[in-house]
């Protein structure tokens, strides 16, 4: 096995966040890799293709997340050797944020495969609509597990500055207008003062209307604003502090935060959207809110904190799926479905 990553994935204007590249601060798990794909510029994509075809792969694994990356994946697989596989490993079809390159994009890198394995149902009811034809397979996202150990409660309250005894509740990851904290900050308004909240990640866009409403929140004390990437290493704080993961969303495929939540034991309350519904309410990990809006949202953070049983439940259920979602399952499953193709 052989992996190769990107010397560019965005222009720079393109880019929201504040890098795009590891720092030597970064505690990411270390993978060997060559630089070799740079998105932007098309004469580096036969370049790219050249270099990986040397190496005379079986199958060329391509992880797929939006169509802005279809032009440069899909070129690199059309040049691969007729006996290489070309398959993809799709997060979403079509991104949750919607632009005018999306149908042509799309339908250029899906028409470069051979097959897709997708995360859940709701993206593979997507590649059915774009591309009936192509062999596919749900391969459910498995546990992320390079975070660490669980640090006592007590520990993580202390270094995030968190008041002791508090209900905290999290909202974790890149905060993008499609992942609701509105909602969710609206939502907290209307909770007892022994609810806590924490907000841990990077803005991708303006922060200031969520600035607003904290400003404007009777709560506002009680919420702890961590706005910057979180390394891998300090992960384990927040959800080392948190008694439920909270995930708002307008619309969603599958979450990578769930599967961190899994890691660290905190069950989740999340809306009936995309695949969370599947992947947290059928299998009882969490409580799902039928609509994207605070006051369902607040009901079923409410009605998770008022029952023992719910909560004994959902830990029970996290430790069944966190047995079910290993690496070694999802790898065999994916090299099965690359055989038969």
């Amino acid at each position: 096995m052989k992996a190769y990553n990107y010397s560019r994935q965005y222009p720079g204007f393109l880019f929201p966040g504040k890098t795009q590249y590891v720092s030597a601060g970064d505690d990411s798990f270390p993978i060997e890799s060559e630089a070799v794909l740079d998105t932007a510029n098309p004469f580096n994509w036969p370049c790219a293709a050249r270099k990986i075809r040397a190496w005379e792969p079986d199958i060329l694994l391509m992880r797929y997340v939006m169509p802005y990356f279809a032009p440069s994946l899909g070129s690199v697989a059309r040049m691969m050797k007729k006996s290489c596989k070309r398959i993809a490993i799709a997060d979403n079809i079509i991104p949750h944020e919607r632009h005018i390159i999306d149908k042509p994009f799309t339908k250029y890198f899906l028409n470069s495969l051979d097959g897709c394995v997708t995360l859940c149902d709701a993206v593979a009811d997507d590649l059915r609509k774009w591309a009936p034809g192509l062999p596919s397979k749900v391969i459910f996202h498995p546990l992320y597990s390079h975070f660490g150990e669980k640090l006592p409660r007590e520990e993580a309250e202390r270094i995030l500055g968190l008041e002791p005894g508090k209900k905290n509740l999290l909202f974790f990851g890149l905060i993008r207008e499609y992942k609701g904290l509105d909602i969710l900050l609206e939502a907290f308004d209307s909770l007892t003062d022994d609810y806590q909240l924490i907000i841990a990640g990077e803005c991708y866009g303006s922060f200031d209307k969520y600035q607003a409403a904290i400003d404007a929140s009777p709560a506002k004390e009680r919420i702890h604003v961590f706005r910057h990437y979180i390394d891998d290493a300090d992960v384990k704080l927040y959800f080392s502090a948190a008694d439920l993961t909270v995930l708002p969303y307008r619309s969603a495929t599958q979450s990578g935060v769930s599967s961190a939540s899994y890691h660290f034991d905190v069950p989740m309350v999340v809306t009936a959207v995309g695949g969370l519904k599947e992947t947290i309410g059928d299998t009882g990990t969490g409580l799902v809110a039928d609509t994207a809006d605070p006051a369902a949202v607040a009901a079923r953070i409410n009605e998770f904190f008022g029952s023992e049983e719910v909560k004994r439940k959902c830990i029970e259920s996290i430790a069944r799926e966190r047995r079910r979602l290993s690496w070694s399952s999802f790898s065999e499953e994916l090299l099965n479905f690359a055989a038969d193709l």
